[in-house]
């Protein structure tokens, strides 16, 4: 089966330039490919550079060297150096992310927070709306709360509206930056869940878990991020 995602060779440092030019060598040499239906979790202490990883897939950080090769509208883009649009047409309709913090604008209600990912697909409003309040019902948002701004939220809550919007519509790849975080134990059932059905549907997954219990439930592969050379096994 033909990969989603293949990377090799990725590295990614960072300058301090406040701190006399300082050099800090986050990612090194990172190699590995995840095809539909998998989910590779990223496994390491904190500080080995898994999120700087998932932010530099997503397009976020240019890597230092290397290169990330993605499926996209049935072909193979090379992610590195891309033109700006072609990111944006990448992150509308092939690579999504759901990151450890809800980032809105301000005012916007939930319901539509979490219908966003479906309009911006073209998907008419009724059927974004049938689809978002499906998602937060079950993700255990009271519906006394889809009118208002989710800033106003729990840490809990707004992590749940975070990863309505992240499975609203289906994603070829998905980047998952500790999704059960700050969930108690029925909502992480509920994110396993969604996980498992996105898999089933084919989708790749590429996660982020603290939560070994979930990182278990999750994980067909893992890419130790602890070795001087990072190891990848599928």
């Amino acid at each position: 089966m033909t990969p989603v995602i293949e990377v090799k060779g990725l590295a990614k440092t960072f300058t301090l330039h406040q701190q006399h030019g300082t050099v800090l060598k986050v990612l090194r040499e990172l190699s590995f490919s995840v095809k539909p239906g998998q989910c590779l979790a990223l496994h390491g202490r904190s500080g080995a550079g898994k999120s700087t990883l998932l932010r530099t897939l997503y397009g976020n950080y240019l890597p230092s060297t290397g290169s990330i090769r993605l499926r996209h509208a049935g072909e193979v883009l090379e992610m590195v150096g891309a033109e700006p649009r072609q990111t944006l047409a990448v992150r509308r309709s092939t690579l999504g992310y759901v990151s450890q913090f809800l980032r809105v604008i301000p005012r916007v209600s939930c319901l539509n927070v979490v219908m966003e990912p479906a309009l911006a697909r073209g998907v008419a409003r009724s059927e974004a709306r049938e689809r978002a309040e499906s998602m937060l019902t079950r993700l255990n948002i009271p519906e006394r709360l889809w009118s208002l701004a989710p800033g106003t939220f729990s840490g809990g809550e707004q992590q749940r509206v975070n990863i309505a919007r992240g499975f609203m519509v289906p994603w070829p790849l998905l980047l998952l930056d500790e999704p059960t975080a700050s969930l108690d134990d029925a909502n992480r059932a509920v994110v396993l869940e969604l996980v498992a059905e996105a898999k089933a549907a084919g989708s790749a997954l590429i996660a982020i878990s603290h939560d070994a219990k979930a990182r278990e439930g999750m994980a067909d592969c893992y890419l130790d991020m602890t070795l001087e050379e990072p190891a990848h096994a599928c």
